[in-house]
């Protein structure tokens, strides 16, 4: 662990973060804590949640219950670009599943695997609270609505760039 440390800037920002909460509730600065040790080391490594226990004088076992609870996390290492796609009824219904299997052939890799080069991770999550729009995925903060096989083409080719 001991190439696993925030640096000092980001230290300070997680003194104010945990100062929010009443002594003794310090664990309720885990999810913002992990946002940051996400946007460290691109994602939640066993190492990395036992760093963010250690911050927050909690048990390692707490921090893993939360980043292993939320899709937003990532446990193991991915790509550049991490396409976290819908797989509810909504986005199914309106095409879903043709446009993620097209996806799926043209990077020619499979629900959580990383392509070769390490652009591209495909995740699969329950909701993106896009159901009007699907079918729909979200690369980091994006999303990307009314999908079709020539516009998965387009934005891969995009961010093949």
């Amino acid at each position: 662990m001991s190439n696993i440390v925030f640096p000092a800037e980001t230290l300070d920002l997680i003194k104010k973060i945990i100062a929010r909460y009443p002594d003794g509730k310090q664990k309720s600065a885990i999810l913002p804590i992990l946002h940051l040790a996400q946007a460290e080391w691109k994602w939640c490594s066993p190492e990395v949640m036992d760093y963010v226990a250690t911050l927050l004088s909690i048990s390692p076992i707490e921090v893993y219950e939360v980043a292993s609870f939320y899709t937003m996390f990532h446990l193991e290492p991915v790509g550049e670009h991490v396409i976290e796609y819908c797989r509810t009824g909504p986005c199914c219904l309106m095409g879903g599943v043709e446009v993620y299997d097209h996806l799926k052939k043209r990077l020619g890799i499979q629900t959580g695997e990383t392509t070769k080069d390490g652009k591209f991770t495909i995740k699969e999550v329950e909701c993106l609270a896009a159901c009007g729009w699907g079918p729909v995925f979200q690369i980091r903060e994006k999303y990307y609505m009314h999908l079709t096989n020539e516009k998965v083409d387009e934005i891969i080719d995009e961010l093949s760039k």
